[in-house]
């Protein structure tokens, strides 16, 4: 840089204290989708223990939440102690695009590439291991596991950091956020990062929440990408289930923030320079704190997997170091203009507190510049039942490339960042839009009109919903509500009577339903016990249905092909429907299943099966369940399958109405 300022700089005074200082300077440089402008952020460092604690006391903040995090959820995570720091800002100035890129230093920084830190073969044998060993053995529908670039630079943070800010504001499209953060801490280690993240996680403003579930990966050749290349990746099977079972997996949170529900929008392309992603957007309305929504969020299924809870778990079995910030977010808290009160009413601020709106992007395709020197780029790519290792491998290459060929630490090549607009090509449009056909109307149609159209509402019963380790409670629970019954949740550990309620749904779970070593498979079949004896009302989901079946007498295997987060037709007693099926072990029908009713006495229970001798489900006095997700967005039938469902189990006539 030079002493003396440019016009561009001498025009924006906090950029330039920015670019001037020695690295003691806290600061946060910005470029949010769609801007034309760079957001310069200066203020003081605070670390805080918890969410929760962030202080919202008037001023702009700028959290950087690491993933050891979600302990405050009980998860399971390699603790690392990474700090959740915050930038309570105090200045801030907006600046063009194009000053910025003028006065950021434009002159690579030095690195000395090191490599990735698990070899390539290595990667593939984890591959390999979570398949079988996970996905296989019933853990779960996805998983994502993390590997580093890692590289060494004796560059100085300041000039480093600014000048990957310029690199990827120049060489990379199609960022939610581009970005670099510098935050010196009065004691411990300087947290500096630069990144150009694809995905938001979260937004609230004015009450409305969006999530930005982003999956499936078309990895640009080197000549550039074709329309021929992006319609076979959006043809193809693996790549497709891939973003359905993440859309499902944040639908559960989205059931959690807003009372109403969500709404699927989309899906959309999502084109960068060396990548093309496939996504949704997720909407709906709630009134909680934007830190409490962060808290019930952490973290997105497309960096850790599904279910979350059972995914932080193997995460931890796979992963030998911690993960820092990667998987996390950065969280901008900003405080919203008051609103306007109506003529007479009271004063929505008169008790001081502010209102803040939250932009929150995923710590993803992000460099991290550590105080020795050390530079580290993380990268995962998501595991499902239809992976193969060797490609696996390649989408963590392609992933870290985008940044690693920005900030000039690999050879960036003879290929063009960009060399065709693909949502421009013919039959794209189409191929995306062919992608809606698969998901049910409930969860993309506006939820009241879908409620008239159907219109079988059951009015009063309390229904208890036991959670065993998979948010798609969540989703039940919504769908419940919107047939009119009284919900409320727990969790199967939890001290509850399970006589107490109308109606008791017991929830999927990751497992083996035939392991009664484990605590929720032993809770499952006293519960399923305890209501039957008692003649109460009850519906059991996936694993809790696999468990009612075994207690029955029907035999449990694991299926011949896992079939996780895949839509099957399938008879259920008499009717054909179409549901979401996340299931690696299935009960299956002989000729000697049941004969005596099993030790679940006397049911008498009906079974329901699909052509390969698989129940489907299980229908008895007072006792149903199923097999399949009826709360999945892939369950384009899975409200009417519900419905009669619980019907049944309440004694409640079928309606006759022909909008079923």
């Amino acid at each position: 840089m030079s002493d003396s300022l440019s016009p561009a700089t001498s025009n924006h005074p906090l950029l330039s204290r920015v670019l001037a200082s020695d690295g003691t300077l806290p600061f946060a440089l910005l470029r949010r989708e769609g801007s034309l402008e760079v957001e310069v952020l200066v203020g003081d460092v605070v670390d805080v223990d918890l969410l929760g604690d962030i202080p919202l006391d008037g001023a702009p903040v700028l959290a950087v939440v690491p993933f050891r995090q979600a302990v405050e959820r009980g998860f399971t995570v390699h603790d690392d102690g990474a700090p959740l720091r915050c930038l309570v800002v105090r200045e801030s100035e907006r600046v063009s695009l194009a000053d910025a890129i003028a006065v950021l230093p434009s002159e690579p920084v030095a690195a000395e590439p090191l490599g990735f830190d698990i070899p390539d073969d290595e990667y593939a044998g984890i591959v390999r291991r979570v398949i079988d060993d996970e996905i296989g053995q019933g853990a779960g529908a996805n998983f994502v596991v993390m590997r580093r670039f890692e590289a060494r630079t004796s560059s100085a943070p300041v000039l480093t950091l600014t000048s990957w800010f310029r690199a990827l504001l120049t060489h990379e499209v199609g960022s939610y956020w581009t970005f670099a953060v510098h935050a010196p801490a009065s004691d411990g280690e300087t947290l500096s990062l630069a990144g150009a993240t694809p995905e938001r996680h979260l937004t609230l403003h004015d009450g409305v929440a969006r999530m930005n579930p982003i999956s499936g990966t078309y990895r640009h050749p080197a000549t550039g990408p074709t329309r021929d290349g992006v319609l076979e990746f959006l043809r193809d099977t693996k790549e497709n289930e891939e973003l359905f079972m993440v859309v499902d997996e944040e639908m559960k949170m989205m059931s959690a923030l807003c009372p109403d529900g969500g709404r699927i929008v989309g899906p959309y392309l999502k084109q960068m320079a060396r990548l093309s992603h496939t996504e949704y957007l997720l909407e709906g309305r709630t009134d909680l704190d934007p830190r409490e929504a962060l808290r019930q969020t952490m973290f997105a299924p497309t960096v850790t997997g599904s279910p979350m809870e059972n995914a932080c778990t193997v995460i931890t079995r796979h992963e030998s170091r911690p993960r820092g910030y990667y998987s996390g977010f950065l969280a901008l808290f900003e405080p919203e203009e008051p609103a306007v009160a109506e003529p007479g009413s009271a004063d929505p601020s008169a008790d001081g507190s502010a209102s803040y709106s939250l932009d929150a992007p995923i710590l993803i395709r992000t460099a991290y510049l550590h105080d020795d020197g050390r530079v580290s780029v993380p990268a995962g790519a998501t595991l499902v039942r239809h992976s193969v290792p060797e490609h696996e491998v390649a989408e963590t290459r392609a992933k870290a490339s985008g940044v690693l060929t920005s900030l000039g630490l690999v050879p960036r090549g003879a290929g063009p960042d960009v060399a065709v607009d693909l949502n421009a090509q013919p039959g794209v449009a189409e191929a995306l839009a062919a992608r809606n056909s698969q998901l049910a109307e409930f969860w993309v149609r506006p939820q009241d009109a879908v409620r008239t159209a159907t219109a079988t509402a059951l009015t009063g019963p309390n229904v208890l919903i036991v959670d065993h380790e998979d948010q798609f409670t969540t989703m039940l629970a919504h769908q419940l509500r919107h047939l009119g019954m009284n919900t409320r949740m727990v969790r199967w550990d939890a001290d509850f009577d399970v006589l107490a309620d109308d109606l008791v749904v017991l929830g999927p779970g990751p497992g083996d339903p035939r392991d009664q070593e484990d605590p929720r498979i032993a809770s499952i079949a006293r519960r399923i016990h305890e209501r039957v004896a008692a003649g109460l009302p009850l519906l059991a989901v996936c694993l809790s249905h696999q468990v009612l079946a075994g207690l029955a007498g029907f035999p449990i295997r694991a299926l011949p092909a896992p079939r996780q987060g895949v839509r099957l037709a399938a008879e259920v007693f008499g009717s054909m429907a179409a549901v979401g099926y996340y299931n690696t072990f299935g009960a299956h029908v002989t000729t000697t299943s049941a004969a005596d009713g099993g030790p679940v006495p006397r049911l008498a229970l009906e079974p329901s099966f699909d052509a390969d001798g698989v129940l489907t489900a299980l229908r008895g006095p007072r006792v149903a369940s199923v097999q399949g997700h009826l709360e999945s967005v892939l369950s384009s039938d899975g409200l009417t399958v519900l419905d009669a469902l619980t019907r049944h189990v309440l004694g409640v006539p079928a309606e006759s109405t022909a909008a079923r």
